[in-house]
């Protein structure tokens, strides 16, 4: 009971409100053609069980990706592949450490596990190596590092990644969460692959909820050494990963247009956004994923809840960001033109005076 739920980004507006929600990072473009066309047609045979290994679509991700597919776990989002890696390495009077703004599904997954939650400081909503390592005990077991993270959209560089990575104990297991790789367009990133493949105690996990629009069917994978594959496999219910997934996970995964489609259509309004945010008066912290992190001052009639209300009314969802210490701040995705310009348009009038009246 000490464990607090999830709560989605909500999707709801007033009756008769067009409704464009922004509150849970979707891709605005949605699937891949092909992804929809193959889960579609795998509607066709509802009575047989999936691959309970998903081995076609594990070896679409390692031709993809260059990796050994039996060192890859597929599941039912990253969200499963985080409690699996949890319940299989921490249990009562284990730690678990996270950073100040990391996902809360961290906390929920250690606590499950019967652990105990431990919070590693930011400096300036980025995640501190030192702060990380300065946390970790005797008892830590796992460390979890969202890069990028959710919801601030800030990253560390690969160099820093890999000073944390040395600064760990050998028994403790770094996973390193990268939902929204695809998007990040700096030289100094790196999904950390490499470590998940070089080193006996590193996992990453990816989605196919964010760049290939398939949340609805809730798709994720993990590489990582041997042994933690086979300590997540002895854990994970069989069937995890339904066949309309993997068919469409296979098929995305090959529409390399559709993929560079979204990040085009992504850095041109992750920036646009940022810039005429900041022209209205709002701070925006600055985002490598496809969503941004907006800032409002404290004054009276111009404040996170009251901007989230004159948005709501007006069909425009965004995600209230309080469960994550940022109780003036409100993560709005990269949505579709309209729904960005709408947005715009909205925040300047609520800038302007419109906050003080929500009707």
């Amino acid at each position: 009971m000490s464990i607090e739920a999830y709560v989605p980004g909500k999707s709801a507006a007033p009756a008769g409100v067009k409704v464009h929600k922004l509150s849970s990072n979707e891709n605005p473009l949605g699937p891949s053609p092909r992804a929809r066309e193959a889960a579609q047609a795998a509607l066709a045979k509802l009575e047989l069980y999936p691959d309970g290994s998903a081995s076609a679509l594990r070896d679409a991700i390692a031709r993809k990706f260059g990796l050994d597919p039996a060192r890859i776990v597929c599941g039912n989002g990253s969200d499963e592949l985080l409690s699996l890696l949890t319940s299989a390495y921490v249990g009562p009077g284990d730690e678990g450490v996270f950073c100040q703004h990391g996902f809360l599904v961290y906390r929920i997954a250690i606590l499950a596990a019967g652990g105990t939650p431990v919070v590693a400081a930011e400096k300036n909503l980025v995640a501190d190596v030192d702060a990380i390592l300065a946390a970790v005990t005797p008892r830590t077991k796992i460390v979890f590092l969202a890069n990028p993270n959710n919801p601030t959209g800030t990253y560390l560089p690969f160099e820093e990644v890999k000073r944390l990575h040395a600064g760990l104990p050998g028994h403790v297991l770094l996973v390193l969460d990268a939902a929204y790789a695809e998007y990040v367009r700096r030289n100094d990133y790196s999904a950390g692959l490499e470590l998940a493949m070089t080193s006996d105690n590193v996992v990453m996990t990816r989605t196919f909820s964010k760049i290939h629009g398939l949340a609805a069917l809730r798709i994720g994978w993990m590489v990582g050494p041997a042994q933690v594959v086979d300590a997540v496999n002895r854990v994970r219910p069989p069937f995890n990963v339904n066949a309309a997934a993997l068919a469409a996970g296979i098929a995305a995964i090959g529409d390399e247009g559709h993929v560079a489609e979204a990040v085009a259509h992504n850095d041109a309004w992750l920036e646009i956004m940022t810039r005429e945010l900041g022209e209205i008066g709002l701070s925006v912290t600055p985002s490598v994923g496809n969503f941004l992190l907006v800032h409002f001052p404290l004054e009276p009639g111009r404040t996170a809840r009251e901007a989230d209300a004159y948005l709501t009314q007006r069909g425009l969802i965004l995600r209230r960001v309080d469960g994550y210490g940022l109780p003036n701040a409100l993560r709005m995705t990269i949505g579709t033109e309209e729904a960005n310009r709408l947005v715009l348009a909205a925040l300047a009038a609520f800038m302007n005076g419109g906050g003080e009246n929500h009707a």
